[in-house]
């Protein structure tokens, strides 16, 4: 089967844009700027929605600063970009041989070995955990990895490591722009052009893959009645036609000989436009303009569609028919007046009562790869030096991905098209990340961590539970160690009744009397090195942390 009946027949299997689930309102909040209480329930909610987990050094930062300042911080990242992948393989089995010096870049090195090429591109893999888990104090990392589930790719397809590098670079460089000029980098992209096979669309033999999708996937969606047709896909097929890849330099260039320089009439959904024929070399630029400029005229399709799409990844995957006039509608409106800039609908959302309702804390389950990377990040995971111990640290970072991939959500390779079922498969939607399989591996990878520890190459990763502690409030006090760890850990309550159960069971070992723990936590203090004091208080808290983990709620965000 070839490539374009490939896609085809996967695709007729696929749920695409759920329609609008109506019900009674589950909450009648709006976009009115939240004025409740910015304390560290509010932080560590906007905090976990916004980056891999919350840590106590990011809570305490952001609770110096008011909601609006916060906001402001994250949506305006500072800090440079991530440094590129290093070689951290081994080439010694490849035909030809690589010319890139281990501990350097090969970002800038094209092999036309697929041995080394397949090495560089399991290396962009590790190397995307380590920027997951040293991204800076903004949104660059989550809203990226949503605009690479929106435009999904699959690096087992693609096969090329430069295009891919270049495709994740352009997301962290766009994430926080123009939508529109968003979708039309995407379209030329060699990572695109290559999956979706721009690169092989001619006058000759049009192919219509990206054009669907396009319509379907990245911009208007399947839900609206009417919409585009058939007719119009092919159309859009013939405007993109001509498009041809460099993959030494990973450049796109176009090529008039291979474009359809005729006229392409569209549908009445597009007010029977007309994107008129070119012949000259910049005939595929003109064309995409016309072309892009035809599908954001749809305003309002556009608008709503991508704005659920951020709404569900950041906020809730429900749509009732109140949040849709609530907040759906005045945020594709303000999309709109923004002339398609991203920034303003993620500014609205996050400063807004609805985004900090209640009902819209805690209500969303975890992804594999915020399970990994946030674990990770709250209890400050001491990795190797990225640097100095590159190999061992990208072996780390293998780790990470390999459990993610076991839970369902592998970097790089989203199962289709369409993107991880759970960010549009109706009605479960993240419910899907949860099963009879993945939970008891999620449980295992966090025991790991707490237990073991995982090791390779002479390096061990591991939670330390007495530095984390150290972080907290009160340490001594075991009631305040529970709030403290469980306001970072869990987003939803946990009953004083429990608390009390588990502070009596882990803590205080069966006793009754507070000063149980908070003896041995001073005890330990006075002489850190004391082996006895020590195991007394490591023992206690691995055991409570654990505990913590493998509980249902350790899975919600």
């Amino acid at each position: 089967m070839d490539r374009r009946a490939f896609l085809t027949a996967k695709r007729k299997t696929l749920q695409r844009e759920p329609t609008t689930v109506q019900h009674i309102a589950r909450t009648t909040s709006g976009l009115t700027t939240y004025s409740g209480p910015w304390d560290t329930e509010a932080v560590v909610h906007l905090l976990k929605r916004t980056m891999f987990g919350a840590t106590p050094q990011d809570i305490a930062y952001f609770k110096s600063l008011s909601m609006s300042q916060a906001v402001d911080e994250l949506l305006n990242p500072t800090a440079p970009l991530p440094a590129p992948p290093l070689k951290d393989y081994d080439t010694i089995d490849a035909i030809i041989p690589d010319t890139v010096v281990e501990g350097s870049t090969w970002v800038n090195d094209y092999s036309n070995d697929n041995t080394i090429q397949g090495r560089r591109v399991s290396s962009l893999k590790r190397w995307s955990m380590g920027v997951l888990l040293n991204q800076d104090r903004s949104i660059r990392e989550k809203i990226s990895l949503c605009w690479h589930n929106h435009f999904a790719t699959e690096a087992i397809t693609v096969a090329e490591p430069h295009a891919l590098y270049k495709h994740y670079t352009l997301f962290r460089n766009g994430a926080l722009g123009n939508f529109k000029d968003l979708v039309r980098a995407v379209t030329v992209d060699p990572a695109m052009l290559m999956y979706l096979n721009g690169d092989q669309n001619t006058n000759t033999a049009p192919d219509e893959n990206y054009a669907r999708e396009l319509q379907e996937l990245f911009t208007l969606g399947k839900a609206n009645n009417p919409n585009y047709t058939e007719d119009d896909v092919k159309a859009a097929a013939k405007v993109l036609t001509g498009w041809r890849l460099n993959l030494p330099t990973t450049t796109a260039s176009f090529n008039t000989a291979k474009h359809d320089a005729g006229a392409k009439q569209f549908s009445s959904f597009f007010s029977n436009a007309t994107v008129a024929g070119r012949s000259g070399a910049t005939a595929g630029d003109d064309e995409l303009d016309d072309l892009l400029t035809m599908i954001f005229n749809k305003k309002a399709e556009v608008s709503q569609f991508i704005v659920k799409k951020i709404y569900r990844w950041f906020c809730y995957y429900t749509i009732d028919a109140t949040a849709e006039a609530n907040v759906i509608a005045p945020l594709a409106q303000i999309f709109q007046n923004s002339n398609w800039e991203i920034k303003p609908v993620l500014d609205a959302l996050f400063k807004s009562e609805h985004f900090f309702d209640a009902l819209n804390r805690g209500c969303l389950i975890k992804s594999p790869l915020d399970i990994a990377v946030s674990l990770c990040r709250e209890f400050a995971v001491v990795f190797p030096d990225p640097v100095s111990e590159y190999k061992e640290a990208y072996n780390m970072w293998d780790f990470l991905y390999y459990q993610a991939a076991l839970c369902n959500q592998e970097y790089g390779d989203p199962p289709s098209v369409s993107g991880w079922p759970s960010y549009y498969q109706a009605p479960q939607f993240y419910e899907l990340w949860i099963n009879a399989d993945t939970l008891p591996k999620r449980n295992r990878f966090t025991d790991i961590l707490i237990y073991s520890g995982y090791s390779r190459g002479g390096k061990t990763i591991k939670i330390d539970p007495i530095e984390f502690v150290k972080h907290l409030s009160n340490p001594g006090d075991p009631n305040a160690l529970i709030d403290d760890s469980l306001a970072i850990l869990y987003r939803v309550p946990v009953s004083v009744v429990s608390k009390t159960t588990i502070k009596t069971t882990i803590l205080l070992s069966g006793q009754t009397s507070d000063y149980y723990w908070t003896n041995a936590w001073n005890a330990y203090l006075a002489n850190p090195t004391d082996t006895v004091a020590y195991q007394t208080v490591y023992i206690r808290l691995r055991d409570l942390y654990r505990y913590f983990m493998n509980l249902a709620e350790y899975q919600l965000a």
